[in-house]
């Protein structure tokens, strides 16, 4: 059977993590990103992509990849796989935010919150702004302090994998 091809010969199937997240950061180190800018670069991407503002990840993610000469593409990536994670956190954020700088709680029911804005639509707008505020200032404080963790612990992960790169240990799938 000259047409025929073996199972062996099949490309392995991998996740779509992997062929979205894994094999862009293996293709950088592949193209001689160095271990250490790209463990800075999936750090800053994986806390900026926790920000609570949401809607502003991209570009504050952009800005500082920009400012501290990051690898873009890996900022990007760990920024947008984030996103679950940013969603899930925006009302943990605002809560700490609102205990740790001492305002009023926000209002976690539909009912309460038209209840506000039907009363006092420009007071809760203001409220709305101090909680955001107040999450992203946490929000700073913790990025400030996971952001280096992150990327020391991602450095020499990251190296090992170029090692075995450099040795063709860990050849690319299509």
């Amino acid at each position: 059977m000259l047409g025929a091809v073996s199972r062996s010969a099949q490309p392995p199937h991998h996740s779509w993590i992997y062929r979205r997240l894994l094999l862009p950061i293996l293709a950088l180190l592949r193209m001689g990103a160095t271990p250490e800018r790209l463990a800075w670069s999936i750090a800053v991407g994986i806390v900026v992509g926790l920000n609570p503002a949401l809607g502003t990840t991209t570009a504050v993610c952009l800005a500082l990849s920009l400012v501290f000469r990051l690898n873009i593409v890996a900022a990007q990536l760990a920024n947008h796989a984030m996103f679950p994670f940013e969603v899930a956190l925006v009302i943990p954020f605002i809560r700490l935010g609102s205990r740790i700088f001492r305002t009023s709680a926000m209002p976690l029911t539909a009912a309460d919150f038209l209840h506000h804005a039907r009363t006092g639509p420009v007071a809760l707008l203001r409220l709305v702004w101090i909680w955001e505020w107040h999450a992203f200032a946490v929000w700073v404080v913790l990025a400030a302090l996971g952001a280096p963790i992150i990327a020391v612990a991602l450095t020499p992960l990251l190296a090992r994998v170029q090692g075995r790169i450099q040795r063709h240990q860990f050849p690319i799938v299509p």
